[in-house]
């Protein structure tokens, strides 16, 4: 996020934040059809990997386009993902898994055109912290934290979408024996 973009003014900035909040108890009530409704249908949702590296190599820490990813998805994508959690078959996810999603440190700027032309100066930059905890079965816990870079924008209803996302979790290794949560 540019720091040269400007900031939001605060009725903008508590909608962002009451956006997160939705999102967040719908994934945590698994009511994964109705988060999809909050993402743009031109979606980019992509998880790089990361690696560990020295000071002098911190821009190889995070994987490229193209390279190893966690995620790297589209809308259609993720309802095929979602469809199939609800036909049954997905056995890392069944019986489900229970999450809690906390979202803090939301910083609202308007988008700078000039960095990603396909955004216009409407859209709105998010960057924004998390933690997702996540049970399964009776001895399964997962902690996920990171940060999210999101491009929002204005559907034709008015509500806002997520038309881009990208989520930075600060483990390099996970532990946990799947990821099918979303963050």
């Amino acid at each position: 996020m540019t720091s040269l973009a400007q900031r939001a003014d605060r009725d903008t900035h508590f909608e962002v934040e009451q956006f997160y909040y939705e999102e967040a108890a719908l994934l945590d009530d698994g009511r994964y059809t109705d988060w999809l409704d909050l993402l743009a249908d031109d979606l980019d949702y992509w998880v790089p990997t990361r690696t560990n590296r020295l000071r002098r190599q911190q821009t190889l820490a995070v994987a490229a386009r193209g390279e190893a990813a966690f995620f790297d998805e589209t809308k259609e994508s993720l309802a095929w993902r979602i469809r199939r959690f609800d036909s049954g078959m997905a056995w890392a996810e069944d019986p489900p898994s229970r999450t809690r999603h906390l979202v803090s440190n939301v910083m609202v700027r308007h988008h700078d055109p000039a960095e990603s032309p396909e955004f216009t100066a409407a859209d709105l930059q998010v960057r924004s912290a998390f933690l997702v905890y996540r049970n399964r079965l009776e001895r399964e816990e997962n902690v996920f934290a990171g940060s999210r870079t999101d491009v929002l924008r204005k559907g034709e209803d008015g509500s806002l979408r997520v038309a881009r996302r990208t989520v930075l979790l600060d483990q390099n290794v996970l532990l946990a024996k799947n990821i099918s949560t979303f963050f």
